[in-house]
């Protein structure tokens, strides 16, 4: 068995990621700022590292010992400031890139992101090739740009890196979703000329295992595509999603001129543009399969929403 550091594990991929590996016997350290981080990770079996992300001499030396790291922290919040995105993202990834090297750690596996690539134009059955967009004018898509860059430009002899990008993280506690239920429940939230756009979204299970695939046969210094492998009309998706949260409001429509002087990026692009992406890559490399179907999912969600309301 091995060990495992995480970063971001007390988050809503990364618990998920902490309970895959320490149900599969590995040990789990689990890098947190907070007591209630560090008890959330305790619970899942895992042992909680204090320290700041940014700032690794006060962590690495807990990292010595590991067998991989997986980086997953990030700042999620796409409102936030650029400084901010720089600060968690950019800074953030070098501290953990930095952290495993001094501890001689073999692989590195980083959580990465469609949005990576995003600025302005649709995704339409991208592969890998297509480049990073450390210059879009979304905050969010560049640094999440150059993060990846770090870590794949790390990729060295003895440092094996590797990129896992998921599209739309999806499943019970989804923060993605239950922000999106909020908006629409609070009456600020609409279909973006018309929201049928063809796009792929992850079940997080899946993303999971993408990265885990990664750590163990990610070829050095590649980022793959890992995704449900089952293309969605974005409308269709986000109205079973608030059927199922129990949005009960009429979704309004805009149209892509007034949406696109009143909705910033990327959130624009994310709920306004087809997203289609390649799988091949993972699929051949790491053998990649999604491990919990569509169907499946949704009733995972629908059985997590239903147990919160008993």
């Amino acid at each position: 068995m091995a060990q495992a550091f995480v970063t971001g594990g007390s988050g809503f991929i990364g618990e998920v990621l902490v309970r895959r590996l320490i149900g599969e016997g590995h040990s789990v350290r689990v890098l947190v700022r907070s007591e209630t981080s560090a008890a959330k990770v305790s619970a899942l079996g895992a042992e909680p590292v204090r320290g700041e992300l940014t700032d690794p001499a006060t962590w690495q030396n807990d990292v010595t010992g590991s067998d991989v790291v997986f980086h997953l922290a990030a700042e999620t919040d796409i409102t936030a400031d650029r400084e901010r995105h720089e600060l968690v993202t950019v800074r953030g990834t070098r501290a953990a890139v930095d952290a495993a090297r001094y501890a001689r750690v073999p692989r590195f596996v980083h959580c990465g992101s469609e949005a990576a690539l995003l600025a302005g134009a649709p995704l339409v059955d991208v592969d890998e090739t297509a480049p990073l967009r450390p210059d879009s004018e979304a905050a969010y898509s560049a640094t999440k740009a150059a993060a990846e860059k770090i870590v794949l430009d790390a990729n060295a002899p003895g440092f094996v890196t590797v990129s896992i990008r998921p599209r739309f993280v999806w499943g019970p506690d989804s923060l993605l979703v239950e922000g999106l239920v909020a908006a629409a429940k609070a009456g600020q939230f609409a279909w973006i000329d018309g929201g049928r756009h063809t796009t792929e979204v992850t079940f997080v299970e899946n993303a999971v295992e993408g990265l885990v695939l990664g750590w163990q046969r990610g070829l050095p210094g590649q980022a793959y595509f890992v995704t449900d492998r089952h293309r969605v009309t974005l409308r269709e998706f986000l109205e079973t999603q608030f059927e199922i949260y129990g949005v009960d409001l009429a979704i309004p429509e805009l149209d892509a001129g007034t949406a696109a002087r009143e909705v910033p990026v990327p959130a624009r692009w994310f709920l306004g543009q087809q997203c289609t992406l390649r799988t091949d890559k993972a699929v051949t490399d790491l053998g990649y399969e999604p491990v919990v179907s569509h169907a499946a999912g949704l009733d995972a969600v629908r059985s997590s929403v239903a147990a919160g309301r008993a």
